[in-house]
Parts: structure tokens; C-alpha cells; sequence
């Protein structure tokens, strides 16, 4: 099967630069939370009536082109909150614009644009799908908490696949592509049971979906049962609000067909923060590469696979440790 690292020449990363530590607002936005329905810090109980206060997310100052995420995250949250007066696409379309970015993109917000009189959306981590020298990929997975006409709070929440473009003064936004997970399975696997039911493994909304959805292969549900027995993980990306390429080739990913999984926080400490110990992520990747991965990608270009490509770097995975199958 293909490897998910990225075109060739793409530079690949030792150690990360800047500032220890997230900055305090990316801190405080990405409190972990287990399933979509939880609560967690800033979050309401389900069926309340009052709906919580987003913090707006901030990359950390070790990102690659930190104002990249940083773009596509503002975009993210801004068409997805709005207070009463401020649902349908016309309002969505001024939102957009006022970020200085083409209003039409508000047509493809898909679920962000939920029928509710009022709405709060969190970005919980933006996470590259693809970083190159002009164009790029940031996949913003997010909560969003809705309400009508005084109703209770529904949670919800998606991961939106936002394109990019290297322009003057900032990069634009060219394309959004939500995640469409699609229904629940009217039956799941033991292993999909046991990883939903898992406290130590923290599903973001479309990754929950996708496992309730009966599409992740087994392989990768096993793999995630095996490393919750000695980490504590949370999931950005399985299946859906993947690119459905290698980003920047013309290579399938192992993400849309159900046999691959991104984690970006292990033992409540995010990859791309230079203050989570090195060791904790090699030894993350390695038991990874234990527990059947045939490629796994991280900030850390190890050696010593069991193949030439088992562990591989780059731009796109410093903040993230991707964990692949090929069966």
C-alpha cells in the first residue's frame, strides 16, 4: 500500500523550534473530551439550556507557518458561531467576508451551517493534512453546540478539510471539505464496541462517527486498543475530513478507506508542544509500528523499522503521529 509520507524533497524535521509549550489559548481550547456527547471544561451537559463560551483557538509558535492554521481556524470557528439573528447562508457569506475571504465559501460549510437560532462552534485542534511551499491543507476539527428557540443544547461537531493558498498579505482559503461520516452501523464489531466504550482512547465528533459507522477496519481498532493499555490518546482523524491523496500526489490514502488513524495528544500532551519528551512520542511511534502499523509518520524520523519506510518525518506530521495499515 502507498506510504502516507509526503512528495519528495519535502524537508523532513529533527527537532521542533519555538517557544515550550502551547500558547495559552490553544491550551485552553483543547481540553480533552472523550466522546462528542461529553462535557469537559467550558462545555454544557447535554439538554441544558445554556451554551458554553469558545475560547478561539491559536496555533502554537512551534507550527510550520503557524498563521496557516491559524487562517483556516478562524474561518472554521466564525461560520459556525453565531448568536440569534445571525443563521442562513446570507449572514454566514458576511462572516466569511469579514476575515477578508471570498464570501462564497460560506455555500460549502456544509453541517457547520446547522438549522439553530444560535450556535457555538470550538476548534479542538487543526491539524495539517498537507503542508507544501504554495498550497496547503489543515484539517480543523471542531465541537459545536447548537440551540433553537430556547431549547436544550445539542452537541455536535465535524472536521473540516480547509485548502489553501500561499497569497499576500495572508494565505487564502480556496475550498472547505467537512467530513461526511454518515450514518451509524445498525451493528459494530466487538473491537469498534470496545474502543468507543474505551476512556482512554478520546474519539474527536467526525472519528467517533466514523467508528460508529462500522468503516474502520479492524486492524486499526485493534491497534488503538492495544496502546490504550499504556497511553492515553486523542484522535483527530480516522476516516472522514481526510484528503483522499497523499496530500500533494496523486497516492490514496489509507485514511478514507478505514485503515489509518492520526493522534495529536498523547498522555495529555500534544505532539507539536517541544515540552512533550521526545522519548514519549518515540516510544508512542514504536509501539505503533508493535501493534502492525506499516507506516508510521510523526516530528521524529526514527530508525530501525522492521522496513525501509516504516517511520517516516515531515512538515506534515510534526504535529501529529500518523499510524497506517495496509490490511
Amino acid at each position: 500500500m502507498p506510504s502516507e509520507s509526503g512528495p519528495t524533497g519535502v524537508p523532513r524535521r529533527t527537532l521542533l523550534s519555538g517557544a515550550a509549550g502551547l500558547v495559552a489559548g490553544a491550551s485552553a481550547c483543547s481540553s480533552p473530551k472523550r466522546k462528542s456527547g461529553s462535557g469537559g471544561s467550558g462545555s454544557p451537559s447535554p439538554g441544558g439550556t445554556a451554551l458554553p463560551r469558545a475560547t478561539r483557538w491559536r496555533p502554537s509558535t512551534s507550527d510550520v507557518q503557524p498563521d496557516v492554521k491559524l487562517r483556516a481556524a478562524q474561518l472554521v470557528e466564525a461560520l459556525g458561531t453565531w448568536r440569534p439573528g445571525g443563521a442562513g447562508a446570507a449572514r454566514a457569506r458576511e462572516r466569511t467576508a469579514a476575515l477578508g475571504l471570498p464570501a462564497a465559501l460560506a455555500e460549502q460549510a456544509g453541517s457547520l451551517l446547522a438549522a439553530a437560532d444560535e450556535s457555538v462552534t470550538q476548534a479542538i485542534d487543526a491539524q495539517y493534512g498537507g503542508i507544501l511551499a504554495d498550497t496547503a491543507s489543515v484539517l480543523v476539527v471542531c465541537r459545536q453546540w447548537t440551540r433553537t428557540a430556547g431549547g436544550p443544547v445539542r452537541p455536535g461537531g465535524t472536521t473540516v478539510d480547509v485548502r489553501l493558498s500561499r497569497a499576500r498579505p495572508r494565505w487564502t482559503v480556496t475550498a472547505l471539505h467537512p467530513a461526511a461520516p454518515g450514518p451509524a452501523a445498525a451493528s459494530l464489531p466487538g473491537e469498534a464496541r470496545r474502543v468507543l466504550g474505551d476512556h482512554g482512547i478520546g474519539l474527536a465528533p467526525a472519528a467517533e462517527a466514523d467508528v460508529r459507522g462500522g468503516g474502520v477496519h479492524t486492524s486499526v481498532l485493534t491497534a488503538l486498543l492495544r496502546l490504550a493499555g499504556d497511553y492515553r490518546m486523542e484522535v483527530t482523524v480516522l476516516r472522514s475530513g481526510h484528503p483522499l491523496d497523499v496530500f500533494g500526489t496523486d497516492r490514496p490514502s489509507d485514511h478514507p478507506p478505514g485503515r489509518a488513524v492520526d493522534v495529536w495528544r498523547i498522555d495529555g500532551k500534544a505532539v507539536v508542544d517541544p515540552a512533550t519528551p521526545r522519548t514519549l512520542i518515540e516510544s508512542f511511534m514504536r509501539d505503533a509500528a508493535a501493534a502492525g502499523s506499516y507506516n508510521v509518520g510523526g516530528p521524529l524520523p526514527l530508525t530501525g523499522g522492521a522496513t525501509a519506510n516504516q517511520f517516516f518525518s515531515d512538515d506534515t506530521h510534526h504535529d501529529h503521529v500518523h499510524i497506517g495499515f495496509d490490511k
